[in-house]
C-alpha cells in the first residue's frame, strides 16, 4: 500500500503504491489508517492528493497546526512538484509548456480547451524510454484534477496504462510523483523517490534519464510569462 520515506515531528512523507486510493471510501481512509498504525499517530492529515493509478510522494500532516501550514504552501504555490511518466507514443513536441483551461468531458474525464481564463499549466521534458516509448519529466505549475494525464494526452502522448487517457494496456498506469520541494520553518525541504513498481521503469533508457533528472529543480525549465503567472493566480 505504501512505503515510509521520511518522518518529521510534524509530517510524514510516504511513497504511495499504484492503485491505492487516497480518497475516503464509506467515510474511511484505509491508506491513512495503515500509515497511522505503522507510525503510532492518532490522526493524520492529507495535505494533497494523488490519483489512484499514480504512485509516489505524498505528504501527510501529523497535527493540525502543521497541516494548516503545509496546506497553505500548496494554496500559495510555494510547493514544487515533479512527476515522471511513460507514454506509448511520441509527443508532438519533445519539450515545452502545455497551457489551457480544463473542462469536464465524458466518463469522468477532463479535456484541455484552447481558452486560458483559469488555465492548467504544465512544463515538460522528454527522453527515449526504449521500444519506441517516451519518458517524461513534468512540472505542473497549477494543480488541477488529472492535469498531467490530460496535458500529455493533448500533445499526443497519453500515458501508458492510463485507462482513461492512455492508449495501451500495461501492468500499471505509468505516472509517478517523483520529487517534492516545499518551505517549512525557514528551510526548503526536498525529497526524491524513484519508482519501483512497474516493468517499464527499469529500461536502460529510463535509468539513464533518471540520472540526468535526479535533481529536477536544478534543470533549466522554460520561464513562464508574467501574464500567464497572473492568470494562474486568479
Amino acid at each position: 500500500m505504501f512505503t515510509l520515506v521520511h518522518q518529521h515531528p510534524d509530517f510524514l512523507i510516504i511513497n504511495k503504491h499504484p492503485e491505492v486510493s487516497v480518497h475516503k471510501d464509506d467515510n474511511d481512509q484505509p491508506l491513512l489508517a495503515a500509515v497511522a498504525e505503522l507510525t503510532g499517530d492518532k490522526q493524520l492529515y492529507l495535505i494533497h492528493r494523488l490519483d489512484k493509478m499514480t504512485s509516489g510522494l505524498l505528504l501527510l500532516g501529523r497535527n493540525k497546526a502543521a497541516a494548516a501550514l503545509l496546506s497553505a504552501n500548496f494554496a500559495n504555490r510555494t510547493v514544487e512538484k515533479f512527476y515522471i511518466a511513460i507514454s506509448t507514443k511520441k509527443p508532438k513536441k519533445k519539450q515545452g509548456v502545455v497551457v489551457g483551461d480544463m473542462s469536464r468531458s465524458r466518463r469522468s474525464s477532463w479535456k484541455l480547451e484552447s481558452s486560458k481564463e483559469n488555465p492548467a499549466v504544465t512544463q515538460f521534458f522528454s527522453a527515449a524510454a526504449g521500444n519506441g516509448r517516451r519518458f517524461f519529466l513534468c512540472k505542473p505549475y497549477t494543480g488541477k484534477t488529472h492535469q498531467i494525464r490530460v496535458a500529455l494526452r493533448s500533445v499526443g502522448a497519453g500515458i501508458t496504462g492510463d485507462t482513461i487517457y492512455g492508449c495501451e494496456e500495461a501492468d500499471r498506469g505509468y505516472l509517478h510523483a517523483y520529487s517534492l520541494a516545499f518551505p517549512y520553518q525557514g528551510d526548503t525541504l526536498r525529497f526524491t523517490c524513484p519508482p519501483v513498481q512497474g516493468d517499464l521503469w527499469h529500461s536502460d533508457e529510463v535509468k539513464a534519464a533518471l540520472v540526468e533528472w535526479q535533481s529536477p529543480w536544478t534543470l533549466d525549465w522554460p520561464v513562464l510569462p508574467a501574464s500567464l503567472q497572473k492568470a494562474c493566480q486568479r
